[in-house]
């Protein structure tokens, strides 16, 4: 069973929380859900629509075709009946013209309930719960866990469209087990919550605000503190301060926000405080089209800051990934005292994914500081493994951070010998790091086949949809592109007949690091830089 809904409407009539709500009771009733957003920069009017799929077996993308249309105004019919599947209808108002349609008297029922309109929505959802036959009762649970005190209201215009007459119905078989349903920005913040957060600082940024909104909810749940500068540069000088104190930060951003904070990123470089960076990429460049997805960003990622300085950037393809990879960022940057950036997009950050487990962490949340330092502690003291041990200030030695080149206790220098000792100390790390994370997975492989597709990052789901109706293809996902795993990439791919690069960005961004690390061009190139994500036919499409 495979089912796609679409949910469309103005900014403002509740089309995310419309659909998020329900995948989340598909979800309970052990079903895999995928839900796509597309919207526009507008606060209200224009059309925002969001996707579900829904099916009996795991699913990471939608299909532009559609089984079900819920419309919240006709521009949604006039823009999506055409991908209306035959056997399909719209479910909406009594004002809405379709020949499709099934009419629901949302005004006079309001009217008669006494609830204001956006209530429409959750007789909307009610019927499409009672469509599929999914029980009441489970329902209204969902609702309880969802809305707390306010769920009574809520559950009451539920429970109306469980008695409205249907036209027919296509009852589906409940499933046992329920599933994790979260979006990507969601398994960022869990992630570092996992991982020992004690403060994020970001300045607003679609699509990396979620992160700042759901982790400001948490902060009395878990002891965390957030706080929103007044811009960028604010933002990243004072996590590096907090971090220089000992707190485990995190800092949240897209493309121009980033932008602003290069120059602190190559202060980290030589001061070697800590850092996490979640950016999340979209359209560009400049303003772009600040709602929309895209890969753009990964040279700028992969290079951000001036000078030669380790940086760790870590890439995960949906929402399981993205918990795991945040708390696997924290625990590198602690460890190497470096700079980590989780390198997310719109499509990552705003989808919700749906699985069955979570694995356990590979690694755990660690405290790496000294915490009775010797007396004759050097903050930047040299090693083998260029990892130097840190404390922070008020538990031992006086404590140094510069900005400047230092010696091993963090005093200025200028002479050419501890000039070159210190920078090929903080490179060493390079090696450090490298060896660690190849533990951890830094690619991964699926399917079967003499065929290989090659892609990074949010490509991974529509890539595996893909990859159940293409026969003797596998699919390469590189998850660490810096440090970049360069022979396990170069081993995989010349084991491969034909190799396709799979992109969502203009120029082959990943193609041109694959080269760079291991001299393989790869001609056959998928790209789709329009905003949206890939579909799997168009994948499958392209590559017959």
């Amino acid at each position: 069973m495979r089912k796609t809904i679409l949910i469309g409407g103005k900014a403002g009539q509740g089309i995310a929380m419309t659909s998020t709500l329900l995948g989340k009771i598909f979800a309970n009733a052990g079903f895999y859900v995928f839900n796509y957003r597309d919207y526009p920069s507008l606060i209200r009017g224009g059309h925002n629509f969001n996707v579900l799929a829904i099916s009996d077996s795991p699913v990471f993308s939608f299909e532009k075709d559609y089984d079900i249309i819920v419309a919240l105004d006709q521009n949604t019919i006039n823009k999506h009946k055409k991908y209306l599947k035959k056997q399909g209808f719209i479910l909406g108002g009594k004002a809405l013209k379709s020949q499709k349609l099934i009419s629901l008297d949302l005004e006079r029922i309001l009217s008669a309930m006494r609830l204001p309109p956006i209530f429409g929505n959750n007789i909307l959802i009610g019927y499409i719960a009672h469509y599929f036959g999914l029980p009441l009762a489970d329902v209204l649970r969902v609702i309880r866990r969802e809305f707390g005190k306010k769920a009574d209201v809520v559950s009451k215009s539920i429970k109306f469209a469980y008695g409205i007459k249907l036209h027919h119905q296509e009852k589906v078989r409940k499933k046992r087990k329920k599933k994790y349903f979260f979006s990507g920005n969601e398994a960022i913040s869990l992630g570092a919550i996992a991982a020992g957060l004690d403060i994020y600082f970001a300045y607003p940024m679609t699509p990396a605000t979620p992160v700042l909104h759901y982790l400001a909810r948490k902060q009395k749940e878990y002891n965390i503190l957030v706080v929103q500068p007044e811009n960028e540069i604010a933002v990243i000088n004072a996590a590096l301060g907090a971090s220089f104190a000992g707190a485990k930060t995190m800092v949240g951003t897209s493309g121009g926000g980033f932008c602003l904070m290069a120059e602190a990123c190559s202060l980290q470089g030589m001061s070697e405080v800590p850092l996490v960076v979640y950016l999340a990429q979209r359209t560009g460049p400049s303003t772009g089209v600040p709602t929309y997805t895209t890969q753009g960003d990964l040279k700028f990622a992969l290079n951000i800051g001036h000078g030669e300085f380790p940086r760790i950037v870590v890439a995960p393809g949906d929402a399981k990934e993205a918990f795991l990879r945040t708390i696997e960022a924290f625990y590198l940057s602690q460890k190497y005292r470096t700079l980590v950036i989780i390198l997310g997009d719109k499509h990552l950050g705003e989808s919700h994914f749906s699985f069955d487990e979570i694995e356990k962490p590979r690694v755990q949340s660690r405290d790496f500081l000294i915490k009775n330092p010797s007396p004759d502690y050097k903050s930047y003291k040299i090693t083998k493994d260029g990892v130097s041990p840190r404390t922070v200030p008020g538990i031992g030695p006086t404590v140094r951070a510069s900005g400047y080149e230092h010696d091993e206790e963090g005093i200025t220098t200028e002479e050419e010998f501890k000039v070159s000792q210190m920078t090929e100390k903080r490179l060493r790390k390079i090696e450090s790091i490298r060896k660690e994370i190849a533990r951890l997975d830094p690619i991964k492989v699926y399917g079967r086949g003499e065929n290989l597709i090659v892609s990074w990052g949010s490509t991974k789901g529509a890539i595996i949809d893909s990859l159940k109706k293409l026969k003797g293809f596998r699919f390469l996902q590189i998850i660490y592109l810096e440090p970049f795993p360069w022979l396990q990439v170069e081993r995989e791919i010349k084991k491969a007949k034909r190799v396709f690069l799979v992109e969502n960005n203009a120029t082959g961004l990943l193609g041109k690091v694959i080269r760079e690390q291991t001299g393989i061009l790869i001609k056959r190139k998928i790209l789709k830089y329009n905003g949206r994500p890939f579909y799997p036919s168009e994948i499958i499409k392209k590559i017959k």
